[in-house]
């Protein structure tokens, strides 16, 4: 007993050894709870010791600030709760969604508000409120009654806190060097899990945007480009950059252009390319006739299982998302702030209207902030949309799309700029059978829970295969040229290994380019921050900065090094490439194709009706901006189901909201 209290007096009376103790029971808990499991958080350490050491020293080094506070008791009380609540969100989000907790759900209120909304029960909000008061009751009671050291030894303490931070930056540069930790993070999940969370939720917060490139100047970006070969731009000079590009009006040629369409399939691959399974039939022959037909090859994509505004970006922009921070997606960082020149803004510059399209929730991503910055005209979200059909899993079906990217065309009497995003294969993918008598069943897996997973992603795959047949054919009827570039984000989150695949690469997905004109077949493997570029040179078009640079400089040795530093020019630099100036203006992005309008209110049995065009399921009858409880009784009709002042009632407006925070509103009827 006494030797007990010995031991107790020396180590954990001692503040390091304290924090030490305490820094590996937060990790262990951190850990288990973003697997599910103690015995999760078990593996972990031992199949990755290294690795949880690593962060155990992060959360040792923010423990150690306590050495300089006099309530220590109070501050050791603070930072834990800081680290288990975070390692409580990050849990309770992996239990419902495949992306990671980050800082920016903290800083952006609309994660915020899904976090809330769509990832917990009303249970678990009233617990989750419970455990905030009770931290902050403990808070105070700590401070109030826990010890206070009388003095502290600040010069000595100092030594061992620089000594902590110099073993952490040295043990952060032999991670990094060695592997044991990585800068990119293709996949934000597969990063927090083989990374760490510690490390991972850090690196989310202080490693943002693109890096200064070194020797930064007008000369090194001017001389990026042949003399003259920007100059010939129509936004080369800003002064003609404004409204007018913005609005399409300029037009640089009076031939002919083709409808330019980029459908992005969600977690689209042939599932006859995982070699792990066995199928009862092939769940893409559609897309297979394609392939002999048309020009197509491996698309190498920046993220895996999940990071679809990824792809995206680098698809629209010409861009690279490796140059950012690990996990870091523009449209919530730098585009929610700025304009970047995009392929939209270009083809307006030759009379192109722009569209986007997407079957799920506009503020999804930030995407009705940052495709008014990317140039676009149009955003059809699926708050837009009606007779939506719903998976299992909640996902629209995409064949909803074709009636859409169907009325953007008509929309405008110009060529149309199409981007379109699919949901339909998206995961989680269930790990027990719910579709009955399914038209395709798995035959062989490595495991039980994985066959029904599979069996689920490859029926979506084979509608998705269906819906893209139909699209291609309404779109063969079409007496205007129209190219569509077709091409899965990434692979689906089955935690599945390069061994698995038979292109041998995780990042590696299909595209095919098909038009309703003649397009000679020419096979090649891309990039996506390429492929754009490539699409539009086939068609003779040259113009934009991103696309001349990967039209004629692919090949350069200074390649990769030229592009990260435009991306930091045109982001985040001094704009040299633009001669001084960022010229791009946001649009004022038109929520929706159609018309949303009201064409009269009637009252019938003392119920007020307000008829119009084109409602749908997310359309709610709004007064003064606020949002009023609304039936949906079909595209002409919405019924109130509460009460207004007689005088208001011809002051009401019909506005589309978001499916999960009915109060945020996406626009409102004149």
């Amino acid at each position: 007993m006494e030797n007990f209290k010995v031991f107790l007096k020396r180590y954990l009376q001692n503040s390091l050894c304290l924090c030490a103790a305490l820094a590996l029971i937060l990790n262990f808990t951190i850990e288990s709870l973003a697997r599910q499991s103690v015995g999760g958080g078990l593996s972990y350490l031992i199949e990755s010791p290294l690795v949880f050491f690593y962060n155990t020293l992060i959360i040792f080094t923010t423990l150690s600030v306590a050495l300089f506070i006099k309530r220590r008791v109070f501050m050791y009380v603070v930072i834990t709760g800081i680290w288990l609540t975070i390692g409580i969100i990050n849990g309770v989000i992996l239990s419902n969604r495949m992306t990671p907790f980050t800082t920016k759900d903290l800083m952006i209120l609309e994660d915020g508000l899904t976090i809330v909304t769509n990832y917990l029960s009303v249970f678990q909000i009233v617990l989750a409120g419970a455990g905030v008061l009770l931290l902050i009751a403990a808070v105070v009671l700590v401070f109030i009654f826990a010890p206070k050291k009388e003095k502290i030894p600040y010069k000595k303490n100092a030594v061992y806190f620089f000594i902590i931070l110099a073993i952490l930056g040295g043990s952060t540069g032999i991670a990094v060097k060695t592997g044991i930790v990585d800068t990119f993070f293709g996949n934000l999940a597969y990063a927090y899990r083989d990374f760490g969370v510690p490390y991972c939720f850090i690196n989310t917060w202080l490693n943002t945007g693109v890096g200064k490139p070194s020797g930064y100047s007008e000369e090194m970006m001017l001389s990026i480009f042949k003399d003259g070969e920007l100059t010939e731009e129509v936004y080369a000079d800003s002064d003609h950059l404004g409204e007018d590009v913005q609005n399409g009006d300029i037009v640089l040629a009076e031939e002919e252009r083709p409808n330019i369409i980029f459908l992005q399939l969600e977690s689209f691959i042939d599932p006859e390319l995982i070699t792990a399974i066995r199928l009862s039939q092939p769940a893409t022959p559609y897309w297979n006739e394609l392939q002999e037909k048309y020009s197509t090859g491996w698309l190498t994509v920046p993220s895996v299982g999940a990071g679809t505004a990824n792809t995206e970006f680098e698809v629209i922009c010409g861009m690279s998302v490796k140059f950012f921070g690990p996990g870091e997606y523009p449209y919530k960082s730098i585009l929610s702030e700025q304009t970047c020149e995009s392929y939209a803004y270009d083809l307006k510059a030759l009379g192109y209207s722009a569209h986007a399209i997407h079957n799920h929730r506009g503020v999804f991503y930030m995407r009705n902030t940052a495709f008014s910055n990317l140039g676009f005209d149009t955003f059809t979200s699926l708050e837009y949309m009606s007779n939506v059909v719903k998976t299992p899993r909640n996902w629209a079906k995409d064949n909803v799309l074709t009636g859409e990217i169907i009325a953007a065309l008509d929309s405008t009497e110009n060529p149309d700029y199409i981007y379109t995003i699919s949901v339909q294969g998206h995961g989680k993918y269930p790990e027990k059978q719910v579709l009955e008598n399914p038209p395709i069943t798995v035959t062989q897996a490595p495991t039980e829970d994985l066959k029904w997973q599979y069996e689920y992603y490859v029926n979506q795959i084979y509608e998705m295969d269906r819906f893209v047949e139909a699209l291609t054919k309404e779109l063969a009827k079409r007496d205007e040229p129209t190219v569509l570039v077709m091409y899965g984000d990434h692979l689906p989150a089955l935690d599945m290994t390069e061994e698995e695949l038979q292109s041998g690469d995780l990042y590696k997905t299909e595209y095919i380019i098909w038009s309703n004109f003649e397009m000679e077949k020419e096979d090649q493997d891309l990039y996506t921050y390429q492929l754009a570029a490539e699409v539009l040179e086939r068609l003779d078009i040259n113009v934009g900065t991103m696309a001349k640079f990967h039209q004629n400089y692919k090949d350069s040795p200074t390649y990769l090094s030229d592009l990260r530093a435009l991306e930091y020019d045109m982001l985040y630099g001094k704009g040299y490439i633009y001669g001084g100036k960022h010229p791009f203006k946001p649009t004022k992005l038109q929520m929706g194709i159609r018309e949303i309008k009201i064409t009269g209110i009637v009252e019938i049995g003392g119920n007020l009706y307000i008829k119009g065009e084109n409602f749908t399921e997310q359309s709610k009858i709004s007064l003064y901006g606020e949002v009023l409880e609304t039936i949906y009784l079909g595209p002409t009709v919405l019924g109130l189901l509460e009460e207004v002042n007689p005088e208001d009632v011809l002051d009401m407006k019909v506005s589309q909201v978001d499916r999960n925070s009915p109060s945020d509103i996406l626009s409102t009827t004149e």
